[in-house]
């Protein structure tokens, strides 16, 4: 898949319930890995995948398994984010980034 920007719906595993919670987001393709992001760590989706990696990616009319995973190199963060708001003051902000390799 090329570097683009698409809309995803990612399904994650409560981490208390275990139930499955499905969120349309805006992700971003980048060397064959799927990545979301936030502001901050304050996001049911976003616990959720930390707490259980297993996930569901579902975009172009297929569902791909994935394991999630939090980016911590700080330059990938900021390339995720100039990715997905290209052009926007938001894109020089310093976000959260969960990485997804699909299986």
């Amino acid at each position: 898949m090329k570097n683009q920007v698409f809309k995803a719906a990612l399904t994650t595993h409560g981490r208390k319930t275990g139930a499955e919670h499905t969120v349309l987001l805006r992700a971003v393709s980048y060397h064959d890995r799927i990545y979301f992001s936030r502001r901050n760590l304050e996001s049911d989706w976003l616990k959720n995948a930390l707490a259980n990696h297993t996930v569901r990616v579902d975009f172009d009319n297929t569902i791909h398994n994935g394991i999630a995973s939090l980016v911590s190199d700080k330059s990938l963060a900021k390339k995720i984010s100039e990715l997905k708001y290209p052009g926007e003051q938001r894109s020089q902000e310093v976000r959260v980034v969960l990485q997804v390799i699909l299986e």
